[in-house]
């Protein structure tokens, strides 16, 4: 049986003391609502309440039964309201999970002025370059960028485009060969990003290998060596951009071709995606237009 439904309409017919009023308010036919109520006993093992003609008196052991109801019902009811209101009100936590570089630069920045404009959304972000399963590891959100298209499992959203540069210092390239095509890059330093698919080729026109005396797990870590002058890495633009601008560094093979890098919102798949989820990937995919166009302007 239903006992949540028998429970429900035990609680009401103590309220109404009437079969015919109850079936009535729930448009059931009195008969259904005295059988619910007998199946009820009949799990329970105990008799509810006495039946007459004229009214419905509750047992001992139905007014007891009545108390423990209306608060388990209560509880019920206090449940789907929290979980309704988590689903369509702008509070709450978000668990995130995000590159290292990208959350140390263009990120940090991002957040902070999402934490402004939702002071009520609770922000646990977590930042990390190895791959991850959202779902296992209880993420709400993750951005993965990548130059391939995103794994099926999740529901993406496409925020901005990155573009790929071969970085090294003045002082490197004024002490080393010229590099003048891909295939130059052979006979110098180049750095490996240890979680970069292609590892030790670099995607630039039809691929070139090379090697160096480094490989590490951060793009930040990478630079401060190609600005000390100690050789070459493969960098995207979020990273090397603010050393490019300042001089610090120079792009290399700057028209050859380089593989575009998509930065993804990603979040399980899920019927019901809370308002505060919908919110933030909405203020993520503005925010990045936003300095898009600032940055076009400033061209």
């Amino acid at each position: 049986m239903d006992k949540l439904r028998g429970m429900q309409l035990f609680v009401r017919l103590a309220d109404l003391g009437s079969f015919t009023r109850v079936a009535e308010q729930t448009n059931s036919s009195k008969s259904m609502v005295s059988k619910e109520i007998s199946r009820l006993e009949a799990d329970l093992g105990a008799r509810l309440l006495h039946r007459s003609t004229r009214n419905v008196q509750l047992t001992p052991v139905g007014e007891g039964y009545l108390v423990r109801a209306r608060e388990i019902l209560a509880k019920l009811a206090d449940a789907e309201s929290f979980a309704q209101d988590q689903q369509l009100n702008l509070r709450g936590k978000l668990k995130i999970n995000a590159p290292m570089a990208l959350g140390i630069t263009d990120l940090s920045s991002l957040f902070a002025d999402f934490m402004q404009a939702h002071p009520e959304i609770e922000l646990d972000i977590h930042l990390g370059d190895e791959s991850i399963d959202l779902v296992e590891q209880g993420f709400d959100l993750g951005f993965r960028a990548s130059s391939t298209p995103i794994d099926s499992n999740y529901v993406g959203r496409a925020l901005t485009a990155f573009t790929y540069r071969v970085c090294a210092s003045p002082d490197y390239l004024k002490q080393h060969p010229s590099i003048d095509s891909p295939e130059d890059l052979q006979a110098h330093n180049c750095f490996v990003y240890s979680y970069f698919h292609g590892k030790n080729i670099w995607p630039i026109e039809d691929g070139v290998a090379v090697k160096g005396n480094l490989q590490v797990n951060s793009t930040l870590f990478m630079m401060e060596s190609i600005k000390k002058g100690l050789g070459l890495g493969f960098i995207p633009d979020f990273v090397c951009q603010q050393a490019i601008d300042s001089g610090q560094v120079v792009e290399v093979l700057a028209d050859a071709k380089k593989p575009k890098l998509t930065l993804y919102a990603l979040y399980p798949a899920r019927h019901f995606v809370p308002a505060k989820l919908v919110e933030c990937i909405e203020y993520l995919t503005l925010w990045f237009a936003n300095k898009k166009l600032l940055q076009m302007h400033k061209r």
